[in-house]
């Protein structure tokens, strides 16, 4: 019996040293201006790890940008979960959401103050101030993209399915974080001249970036709540969700040097 209790014990602790423990997320409540903002927190093991900023879809903060910042804890990074609309505004049907979104789309300097404050957020939740990285789906994909044209305090962005466009009046500036983003070769809501005109605002801004496509999927390809018919225009792919999953966390390694 004795020697069974001590090999338990010893497996015990093994995985304790193999797999660093993780918090599950909890919820944080923060500012932008006077808007209160509630976010979903997941910490990483370790004081100062780099952070991790996630964009919400245009329904808000679901369950889907929530377990993947339990995933990236568990990889060793700070990740939140960040609220663009404010606590208790959340879309009742797409028609509201697209109304919403949209608003934040055209007023894009709000948008990226409600990004920094998510940043500033992360960082006096523990993350390195100097290792930030802000990833978004759909909606929140197109904020990623907002991080880097606003300049925000960010190492790299990366936009899963995220929408690419931005309004023609505005300037094509410099792009100072790494770029990534992750495409559905059959995603519709992006048409070949928005897609050609974003490349061609990565080449003025003299950015690194990368764009990669994964066929047979379509919009919100990591969502398994988009469900599985792409007629749909909008449906998950698993193979084109870990595929994604795998560039995110290669990039992530390349920009955190890590």
């Amino acid at each position: 019996m004795k020697p069974f209790i001590a090999l338990v014990a010893f497996l015990m602790i093994t995985a304790t040293l193999s797999f660093p423990s993780f918090s599950q997320g909890k919820s944080v409540q923060y500012q932008s201006g006077t808007t209160q903002l509630e976010g979903y927190f997941a910490k990483a093991a370790g004081a100062k790890a780099p952070g991790v900023l996630i964009l919400h879809a245009w329904m808000g903060l679901t369950d889907h940008e929530k377990t993947t910042a339990n995933r990236l804890a568990k990889a060793g990074y700070h990740a939140l979960a960040a609220d663009v609309y404010g606590i208790g505004v959340h879309p009742s049907s797409p028609a509201e959401a697209g109304k919403l979104a949209g608003m934040y789309k055209s007023n894009f300097q709000e948008y990226q103050n409600r990004i920094k404050a998510g940043i500033d957020e992360l960082v006096k939740l523990g993350a390195d101030p100097n290792k930030i990285v802000v990833i978004g789906y759909c909606f929140g994909g197109t904020g990623a993209i907002e991080a880097a044209r606003g300049a925000l305090p960010v190492k790299g962005i990366i936009s899963f399915h995220g929408g690419l466009g931005k309004d023609s009046v505005r300037a094509n500036e410099p792009i100072v974080p790494k770029v990534l983003v992750l495409h559905g070769a059959d995603d519709k809501y992006e048409s070949p001249k928005e897609i050609a005109t974003f490349q061609q605002e990565m080449r003025d801004g003299h950015a690194d970036w990368q764009m990669v496509y994964f066929s047979g999927a379509v919009h919100a390809f990591t969502d398994p709540a988009a469900g599985n018919d792409n007629s749909k225009g909008s449906a998950y792919n698993a193979t084109a969700d870990r595929r994604s999953w795998e560039y995110m966390m290669t990039f992530l390694k390349e920009v955190f040097g890590r």
